[in-house]
């Protein structure tokens, strides 16, 4: 493989660092998220899977990471299979066993223009794109916890976007780690397996969600004014079609 830097990483605070793939399509470049605990790593979400990413995740050795797919979607589980820790939602569990095409929308991939601004690999192709298999070592449903041993996340279950979205939320520290559920940028609702009137109801709940910070699937971070902001954008946009 060439000597290429297809990841950049951002480090949000002390044990938070952002990864993201630069050199992807924006519709599909994707926040990655590494926090470290005290007992074990979160990564929230896996990427394109273009490149390698385990190798970019500095868990130290014999600690365990555990990786949440917040949802099926190509961007958020192409490097999913790389790793042996890996949750994902209930909803959808099943289908990480094959990561059929046209779950996770990877043949949109295929013919998109501009898939990439700078090839990973010498012939390397957006035909050629395929997400590996990873089948889920455990499944995440609403009221679950993820424990890191300083801190637990309680899982949302929060369809629109998608029917299986889910999100992690330390109730005590207010970090939210949202997924597509909601983030800063243009929200996707016009997928085949979208619910504009679940996403509605996800944007309701969202309202009083007390959060300090969150990290969504894209976009920047934001506080709980944004997000208020961008939910009731989202409500106004879409008033009319029943919730």
């Amino acid at each position: 493989m060439p000597d290429i830097d297809w990841f950049s990483k951002t480090k949000i605070d002390a044990v938070t660092t952002m990864l993201t793939e630069p050199f992807v399509h924006d519709f599909v470049r994707a926040n990655i998220w590494h926090l470290r605990g005290r007992d074990v790593d979160l990564l929230v979400d896996t990427g394109m899977g273009i490149r390698p990413l385990a190798p970019e995740i500095d868990t130290p050795a014999g600690k365990p990471l555990l990786v949440v797919a917040t949802h099926i979607h190509l961007d958020h589980v192409g490097s999913l299979h790389e790793f042996p820790l890996r949750a994902g939602p209930r909803h959808s569990a099943a289908y990480f066993n094959s990561m059929d095409d046209a779950v996770t929308y990877a043949h949109m991939f295929h013919d998109l223009d501009g898939a990439v601004s700078k090839l990973p690999a010498p012939g390397w192709k957006a035909a050629d794109y395929k997400i590996p298999p990873a089948p889920l070592t455990r499944t995440l449903d609403e009221g679950d916890t993820v424990d890191l041993g300083d801190r637990q996340f309680r899982v949302l279950h929060l369809p629109g976007h998608s029917p299986d979205s889910i999100a992690l939320f330390d109730e005590a520290d207010g970090l939210f780690f949202a997924g597509d559920a909601i983030y800063d940028a243009m929200l996707i609702d016009d997928l085949p397996d979208s619910d504009r009137s679940a996403y509605r109801r996800t944007m309701q709940r969202l309202l009083d969600l007390p959060i300090r910070i969150g990290h969504g699937g894209h976009g920047p971070s934001f506080d709980a004014k944004r997000m208020r902001e961008i939910a009731n954008g989202y409500l106004r946009r879409t008033d009319g079609i029943g919730a």
